[in-house]
């Protein structure tokens, strides 16, 4: 059983709970293709989800391929995620940096 999992949240998630449990099928759905396509380094590249007004921030311990964030995309365009194709992936800076993440 993998315990890593990445830490997912949402802005407002106080007032809308819904939008963690849309985060949580995001999620499921795009490890789910990951996994179909036998890409089990994705899990472990994964830092956070977040939803940030409708807007699904992808960020990562290493640089995602393509195909990786192709899942993330297709998960949030879904009937399960936002419908939308506003998905951003950012890099989880080094300790000892700058706070906050760099842009892919």
């Amino acid at each position: 059983m993998y315990l890593d999992h990445p830490k997912i949240s949402a802005t407002n998630s106080e007032t809308e709970p819904d939008r963690l449990e849309r985060l949580g099928r995001v999620y499921g759905y795009a490890i789910g293709m990951a996994e179909m396509d036998g890409n089990v380094a994705c899990l472990s590249k994964l830092a956070k989800l977040h939803d940030h007004k409708g807007t699904l921030m992808v960020i990562w311990y290493a640089a995602p391929t393509t195909m990786e964030k192709s899942y993330f995309r297709r998960a949030w365009q879904s009937r399960l995620g936002d419908e939308s194709e506003r998905v951003e992936h950012a890099l989880m800076l080094n300790e000892g940096a700058q706070p906050g993440e760099t842009p892919l």
